[in-house]
């Protein structure tokens, strides 16, 4: 058993460096780490974002030719980094796109936050609109849940029997910028539930306002860019050093692990950036229990021919050990195999599934 570790902690007051607690909050990350360039892509890839209804919400990457900053509604660069959402936030027929974000700890009831994110409206968007609303919820919404429309507006009462809360711009401003992005935010007090939330229109048709714009576009709806969204605490916290023996987590022998961001490009056996600081926490592991050896485990999707995934998960696993052992890990202490796309752990029809087979898992063996 290793011993315990000892931490020093020490906050300071500073609220420009308050955290976002956001995850992925400019949709830089996705799972597949190639060009997502499907129209209504959002849903298929990235990383901590989900769509609350079973609109087609878009996801635009600047890889992408067609669905980069030149694409079907407009043009327009992304605020931060290289990609955005677009969706539809008002139609003639009550259809509405919406993004659903995730935070990375639950909001401390009676703090005060501020939530910010960046809109633009798209370029043949025939209407600017008032009402762009923020769900905050306890749980994790789900598409046609209850009685809630599947792909028409969301009714917030309908979509969740737990806690919930819709905040509204209060002000009388009409988002019509088609050439830079505008800041969208407001601050609350938490209740101590908030975990998830969602951005679009809650309204249906005849209570959005709505003001009319300059289009090209034989069509009436608003569609609008969204980035870099974040919610931060607004209090200044206290100055206070503290020590805590926290244990090391504990990773059980004899099981498999499947790695969360082992991720490589497709087709490809070169280990991405991101991948390492994982990596780097599994060799820290080792190097402390010494008497552990590793086996790791490549696998693919069911996509093209059968020898070339078997070389392909074989050439996966032994990137993984080569990158450990490069750290310093003992080769006699590792082993890899390949197992092609002979042990799916989900469908190989979808491309959820397909990136779900696409994956490293290891084991740990006492010696």
């Amino acid at each position: 058993m290793k011993p315990p570790v000892l931490f020093l902690f020490i906050f300071y007051s500073f609220i420009s460096t308050s955290q976002n607690l956001v995850l992925n909050p400019s949709f830089e990350d996705h799972s597949t780490y190639k060009c997502i360039v499907n129209l209504g892509g959002f849903n298929n890839g990235v990383l901590d974002w989900s769509i609350p209804n079973h609109g087609s919400t878009d996801f635009f990457d600047t890889c992408s030719e067609d669905m980069g900053a030149n694409n079907y509604n407009g043009i327009q660069n992304p605020k931060t980094g290289s990609s955005y959402a677009g969706m539809y936030f008002y139609t003639d027929k009550n259809y509405r796109e919406y993004v659903q974000g995730e935070l990375s700890k639950t909001l401390v009831e009676g703090k005060k936050y501020k939530m910010t994110f960046y809109l633009s409206l798209a370029d043949k968007s025939s209407y600017a609109l008032k009402d762009i609303e923020v769900l905050i919820t306890e749980e994790k919404l789900k598409p046609c849940y209850d009685s809630n429309s599947c792909e028409k507006v969301i009714k917030s009462s309908k979509v969740t029997k737990k806690k919930f809360k819709l905040y509204s711009n209060t002000e009388e401003v009409y988002f019509s910028n088609k050439e830079i992005w505008t800041e969208y935010s407001f601050e609350f007090t938490a209740e101590g539930y908030e975990n998830y939330f969602s951005i679009g229109n809650f309204y249906r048709n005849p209570k959005t306002k709505k003001q009319q714009v300059v289009s090209n576009s034989p069509y009436f709806f608003s569609y609008y860019y969204i980035d870099d969204v974040s919610i931060e605490s607004l209090e200044q916290e206290k100055v206070v050093e503290t020590t805590k023996t926290i244990e090391e987590p504990t990773i059980k022998t004899n099981e498999i692990h499947t790695f969360k961001n082992v991720l490589f490009d497709f087709d490809k056996a070169d280990l991405l950036e991101v991948s390492k600081e994982e990596l780097n926490q599994l060799y820290k592991h080792l190097e402390a229990n010494l008497t552990l050896n590793i086996e790791i485990y490549g696998h693919t999707d069911a996509i093209g021919l059968e020898t070339r995934n078997q070389d392909l998960s074989e050439q996966r696993a032994k990137a993984v050990s080569n990158y450990l052992i490069t750290k310093g890990l003992d080769v006699t202490r590792i082993t890899s195999f390949g197992f092609g796309s002979t042990q799916p752990i989900a469908d190989n029809d979808s491309e959820e599934g397909q990136q779900l087979n696409r994956r490293v898992a290891f084991k740990l063996i006492e010696n």
